[in-house]
C-alpha cells in the first residue's frame, strides 16, 4: 500500500488569455474547458478527413488497408478516450454560452458518430438513468447483480448491454413514466444503426466498418469495462454510499489525457463538479474518504483495474492502494479482504430489497 502522495493530476491555474484562447473564451461558458476546443479542432481536421479519404476512390488495395489501420489508430488510441470524456463533461455542464448553444450539438451529433457514439444516446443513458440510479439495482448498467472479479460475469454484462441494452433502457424510462425519453432513446439508436446499415449496403461496407462500426464496438466495450472498474467494489452493507460504491484513481496518465475521469467518487458526490476541481475536493475531504475506507488507487486507471480484477490480481491492486494517514486499512491483508468483500455478487433477495 502507499501513503497519500502529492497530486500531479491537472488543476486549473489562472493565466492571461491571448490569441485564440482569448477568442474562444468569449464563446464558451467556462474558460477551464478551453482544452475541449482544441480537441474538437483536432478531431474535425484530422479524423474526419481521414474518414472521408477511406470512402474516396483515392485509396485502393494495400494503400486502403494502411489508411484504415492508421484511421483506427487515430480514432481508438489517440482520440477515443479524450472525446468520450469531453462528451461526458459537456453532458453535465453545457459547453457553449446560451447565444452559441447551437454549437453544443456539434460534439454529439457531428463528432459522435465518428467516435462510435449514437447521437444523444450517451446523454440520455448517462444523465437520464445512470446518475438517477447511481449503480443501484434499477440502474440498467448496475454491476451489483454480478461477481465483479469474474470474466464470464463481465462477458454477460457486456453482451447484454450490446444486444438488449437499448430495450432495457427504453423499458426503464417507460417504467418511470418518462415515455418521451424512452421514445427518444429508441429512436436515436434505431436511426443510428439504420444509417450504418445503409452505408454498408449502398456506399462502402469496408469504410463503414473502419470508420463507424469498429469504433462503436470498441467504445461500448470500453464504456462497460470502464463502468465495471468504476463500480466493481460495492459495500454490500451500504451500496448507496458513494464513498464505497465507486473508486478513485489518481496520478495516472489517463487523468492527464481524459480530464480527471479517475475521480469517480467525487463525480458521484457532486455530478456537475468541474473536472479541474476534483483533485482539490479529494484533498479537502481526505478524512471522509478515510472514514469510509474508500478505495483510492495511484497510477492505475479504470481499465487497468478491470484487467486486474479479471485476473484476480488483488495483490497488485493492494500495492497501488492509497492508505490515507497510514491507518485507513490496518494491513495489506485487510485491504485485500475488503476488496474481495466488495466485489461479491448481490443476491436476488438483496437486489429486490434495494428496489423497494
Amino acid at each position: 500500500m502507499r501513503e497519500f502522495p502529492k497530486i500531479t493530476d491537472p488543476i486549473f491555474v489562472k493565466k492571461e488569455l491571448k490569441g485564440m484562447d482569448k477568442f474562444f473564451a468569449t464563446k464558451i461558458r467556462d474558460e477551464r474547458d478551453l482544452p475541449f476546443i482544441y480537441l474538437i479542432i483536432k478531431i474535425t481536421f484530422i479524423l474526419i478527413p481521414s474518414a472521408i479519404l477511406l470512402y474516396s476512390p483515392l485509396l485502393q488495395g494495400n494503400l486502403w488497408w494502411g489508411g484504415a489501420a492508421f484511421h483506427l489508430f487515430l480514432c481508438i488510441i489517440v482520440f477515443l478516450g479524450p472525446y468520450t470524456l469531453m462528451l461526458h463533461n459537456t453532458s453535465h455542464r453545457p459547453f457553449f454560452k446560451k447565444e452559441n448553444e447551437i454549437w453544443n450539438k456539434y460534439i454529439p451529433w457531428i463528432l459522435g458518430p465518428f467516435m462510435g457514439q449514437s447521437p444523444e444516446l450517451y446523454f440520455i443513458h448517462h444523465m437520464g438513468m445512470h446518475h438517477n440510479e447511481g449503480n443501484m439495482p434499477e440502474d440498467k448498467s448496475s454491476t451489483m447483480p454480478f461477481q465483479r472479479d469474474s470474466f464470464f460475469n463481465f462477458l454477460h454484462y457486456y453482451l447484454r448491454f450490446l444486444f438488449i441494452g437499448i430495450i432495457e433502457l427504453t423499458q426503464y424510462f417507460f417504467s418511470k413514466k418518462k415515455n418521451a425519453l424512452g421514445i427518444k432513446a429508441a429512436r436515436a439508436e434505431f436511426l443510428y444503426l439504420s444509417f450504418l446499415a445503409l452505408l454498408c449496403v449502398f456506399v462502402n461496407w469496408g469504410a463503414t466498418m473502419a470508420v463507424f462500426i469498429i469504433p462503436l464496438l470498441i467504445i461500448r466495450l470500453a464504456m462497460m469495462s470502464g463502468n465495471w472498474g468504476q463500480h466493481a467494489f460495492v459495500d454490500p452493507d451500504e451500496p448507496d454510499n458513494d464513498y464505497t460504491s465507486s473508486i478513485t484513481c489518481i496520478n495516472s496518465g489517463y487523468n492527464q489525457k481524459c480530464f480527471n475521469d479517475g475521480y469517480h467518487i467525487g463525480h458521484h458526490l457532486v455530478p456537475n463538479m468541474h473536472w479541474t476541481d476534483m483533485p482539490v475536493e479529494l484533498q479537502n475531504n481526505l478524512q471522509k474518504y478515510s472514514d469510509n475506507k474508500s478505495l483510492i488507487f495511484e497510477g492505475l486507471d479504470f481499465q487497468i483495474v478491470w484487467i486486474l480484477l479479471m485476473l484476480k490480481r488483488y495483490n497488485t491492486l493492494a500495492n497501488h492502494l492509497v492508505n490515507i494517514n497510514g491507518n485507513t486499512f490496518a494491513s495489506k491483508e485487510e485491504a485485500i479482504q475488503i476488496m474481495k468483500h466488495r466485489t461479491k455478487r448481490f443476491s436476488k433477495e438483496k437486489l429486490q430489497f434495494y428496489t423497494q
